[in-house]
């Protein structure tokens, strides 16, 4: 990064940063008011007007660049995080940089994105519903497991007993 650039970004941060604190914003209103009180004193002259209108003219013109180059910065910074996000973890990597995409492929990607999270709620509903019936469900074979049960038992038996059967 050039010199003026590292410059302009300390600069433009703390422009962005010191604007958007309340005791900035209580001086402009300072200001305003200081500007109404001289009305009076002033005539409500044309000059008196051309005051405020350049001021805040300016202020604007500059300001719409400063935060525009915060934006950008903090937008980049989120992007590479999420993206480092989805790298790392099981997501698909197929989001990396999507950022990029006209509005038609992001809208195209959105629609596949929602229709598999619409997919996947309805089969976590379906497995759900098979749990509870498989809970509720009385059983149709108790002799079956009871018998199971006890020839486990029996081979466990005969095991600690050295191969003697019962």
């Amino acid at each position: 990064m050039t010199s003026f650039n590292q410059h302009f970004v300390r600069f433009s941060s703390f422009i962005a940063h010191a604007t958007g604190r309340p005791l900035t914003f209580a001086l402009a209103v300072l200001l305003i008011v200081v500007w109404a009180v001289t009305g009076p004193i002033f005539g409500y002259s044309d000059a008196w007007q051309l005051v405020v209108n350049t001021g805040t003219t300016i202020v604007t013109f500059l300001m719409v660049f400063l935060i525009q180059n915060t934006q950008n910065r903090d937008g980049a910074a989120i992007q590479t995080k999420l993206d480092e996000l989805i790298r790392a973890s099981a997501a698909q990597n197929v989001y990396i940089g999507i950022e990029h995409l006209t509005d038609e492929e992001l809208d195209e990607l959105r629609a596949k994105c929602e229709a598999r999270a619409k997919a996947e709620v309805a089969g976590e509903r379906a497995t759900r519903a098979v749990s509870r019936r498989r809970r509720s469900a009385p059983s149709r074979r108790p002799r079956e497991r009871v018998r199971a049960r006890l020839a486990g038992c029996r081979n466990a038996l005969v095991r600690r007993s050295g191969g003697l059967s019962l």
